[in-house]
């Protein structure tokens, strides 16, 4: 018969923000990515583009490569 993991709460610290959330686990620390805290689907907050389309930087390579 096999026996369950023991289950202990933890606290896992944001990568990006630092917030710590306390969560149930079988590991000793837990550090994530993102939390619902920072992560731009929860906070309506989206990161801007610098880069452009497709086409800008395909047309930015080839200007470089006949340069």
């Amino acid at each position: 018969m096999t026996k369950h993991p023991n289950s202990h709460l933890v606290q896992a610290t944001c990568a990006t923000c630092g917030t710590t959330h306390t969560l149930r686990s079988t590991s000793e620390s837990l550090t994530i990515e993102t939390c619902s805290s920072c992560h731009p689907a929860y906070t309506g907050v989206q990161r801007e583009t610098v880069s452009g389309s497709r086409i800008d930087r395909f047309n930015r390579r080839r200007s470089l490569a006949a340069a």
